[in-house]
């Protein structure tokens, strides 16, 4: 891709949290905002649209696990409201969080990975 350099695997990538180009700079500068640009190779990452997607997936995701998890506890332990608010709403958080990052990553890679053009340095909007 850039200078000749083999293009990264966009799971690796978006695992990383990285530039989908280089693979080296850092994709977010607080927690789910996209930095400007990479700071390694100096790709143009503040035009990049996600959208919903991520959000989209994620509940999806989420959403059948815990409730799948959720019935079966109530189903074989029967534990106490409170004792349900304990366990899954924490979890909620911390996996949302991670998905989160993790979706947004991997939809910017690929959108890189079909859409290289639209990320040039010379100012071309996504």
């Amino acid at each position: 891709m850039a200078n000749g350099a083999a293009p990264v695997p966009v799971l690796r990538a978006a695992l990383a949290n990285r530039c989908p180009r280089c693979g080296r700079g850092r994709l977010y500068a607080k927690l789910l905002d996209v930095v400007p640009e990479c700071e390694s190779c100096g790709l143009r990452l503040g035009n990049q649209d996600a959208a919903d997607g991520p959000a989209v997936f994620v509940i999806l995701i989420l959403g059948f696990l815990i409730v799948g998890l959720a019935l079966v506890t109530e189903a074989v332990y029967a534990p106490p409201l409170w004792v349900h608010a304990l366990l899954w709403l924490p979890l909620i958080l911390a996996l949302s969080w991670f998905m989160l990052r993790f979706v947004k990553s991997l939809l910017i890679a690929l959108q890189f990975k079909h859409r290289a053009h639209d990320y040039d340095e010379s100012g071309g909007d996504v």
